[in-house]
């Protein structure tokens, strides 16, 4: 099949990949325009572009697609049979989704309709999922609404981050899309859709994946340690609290439960009044905060101006005291 593939981060080039090294041909890449994303203003392609250009892929990058008359023109010239998308950035209107002969496709990182939306990874660590998964999805004008041709479901690990469970729906997508070309191509034999899957037809809750915001990345520890610790991951590695006057990116921690707490290793103050006071140093280890509810061991975090430390270089770079109350 004739293939144009839309995308802009990291996160979509795995499907780029297995779409480029399959028997299909890719012949385009519409991906998001150059931005300024470094301290000197320099114009920086994003990574999917790169990666087309690595390949000797032809390029689009339009400013605007709804309304692009110009750019719609050459989509429509180039006789493509699908379209490939996977966190490109924008929705794409209907007057692009009726171009490719056999639809657009999407694979979204959530099991939907649940985490509909701009970052249903975050979400869906933020509050605690259990699982997670991969959808692939005919789409039309909603957002995200679109019916399932393919979904399989992977359980979130007790250590996975952001970074981490990324990287599993990232590969996990790439395979999703090559089994659900091969789908396509047997329906289309068979002139039939009927395996497509009506999102309302799961019995799942709808909920949406909202753009995370700056304010979102500031860690309170007047939460819960449990919610802490799930936003931590969630938003790895940009949560973060200001100490001293400088930004403090909270990386890693844990949740003392109640045994760890009564264990002699862990003797702390426990006559504190608020969240947020350091209740105790412990030497190689980490900085045992106070929160809502359990304390928290602070294992690894990176000061502004510094490297990521963590057990005794993280002490000695935040010099914290017991009582301190470790925030701004």
């Amino acid at each position: 099949m004739r293939i144009i593939f839309w995308g802009t981060p990291e996160y979509s080039i795995a499907s780029l990949d297995i779409f480029i090294k399959s028997k299909h041909e890719v012949i385009g890449v519409v991906s998001q325009p150059d931005k300024k994303r470094s301290r000197g203003n320099k114009l920086i392609s994003s990574p999917v572009k790169s990666y087309a250009e690595q390949e000797s892929i032809k390029i689009y990058t339009p400013a605007k697609i709804r309304d692009n008359i110009h750019f719609i023109s050459e989509l429509k010239s180039l006789s493509c049979d699908l379209f490939i998308v996977i966190a490109y950035g924008k929705i794409l209107p209907k007057e692009i989704l009726e171009i490719p002969k056999f639809g657009c496709w999407n694979a979204h990182a959530s099991l939907l309709p649940r985490w509909r939306g701009a970052a249903p990874i975050q979400w869906s660590l933020i509050n605690g999922d259990e699982f997670t998964g991969v959808g692939i999805m005919k789409m039309d004008e909603g957002l995200d609404t679109g019916d399932l041709l393919l979904e399989e479901k992977i359980k979130i690990g007790k250590d996975d981050n952001f970074n981490t469970l990324s990287e599993k729906l990232s590969i996990l997508s790439a395979k999703l899309f090559l089994n659900a070309t091969s789908l396509l191509e047997e329906n289309i034999y068979k002139k039939t859709n009927s395996q497509l899957t009506k999102q309302n037809s799961l019995g799942r809750e709808i909920t949406y994946a909202r753009m995370i915001e700056k304010s979102d990345f500031r860690v309170d520890w007047g939460n819960e340690a449990i919610e802490i610790s799930q936003k931590i991951k969630g938003l790895y590695p940009r949560a973060n609290i200001t100490f001293r006057g400088k930004n403090l990116k909270i990386l890693k921690i844990k949740v003392l439960s109640v045994d760890e707490i009564k264990n002699e290793k862990y003797l702390f103050m426990s006559n504190y009044s608020r969240p947020g006071i350091v209740l105790a140093v412990i030497e190689n280890e980490g900085i045992i905060i106070s929160t809502k509810t359990e304390p928290i061991i602070l294992l690894e975090a990176k000061l502004e101006g510094k490297n990521i430390s963590s057990k005794k270089q993280l002490i000695q770079q935040l010099k914290p005291s017991v009582g301190e109350y470790l925030s701004d």
